[in-house]
């Protein structure tokens, strides 16, 4: 009985601050599982990679680093087309 001397019980500010600390926790539990969940189904689509690939290419023919003959070879490459060489060699 010596360990209950002394009424014993949990004060109001002990009881809210469980309720404030349990409630904060579940919060943060449910957010990094949505976090979780929606980066590892939001990839990004095929069409949105080819979208930034072709964003790039028309960059890199603004600049002149590539030619329009390259331009072409490769927005043909990216959209699945068959390419029909008109170079007699064909190798570069």
């Amino acid at each position: 009985m010596m360990l209950w001397y002394g009424g014993g019980g949990w004060s109001f500010w002990e009881v809210g601050l469980m309720w404030v600390g349990m409630i904060a926790f579940w919060a943060l539990i449910i957010w990094a599982v949505y976090a979780l969940v929606s980066t590892a189904f939001h990839r990004g689509s095929a069409n949105d990679r080819r979208d930034d690939a072709r964003r790039i290419l028309d960059e890199r023919l603004a600049k002149g680093e590539i030619d329009s003959e390259e331009y072409r070879r490769i927005v043909d490459e990216l959209s699945g087309k068959p390419r029909s060489d008109t170079h007699a060699g064909g190798a570069r």
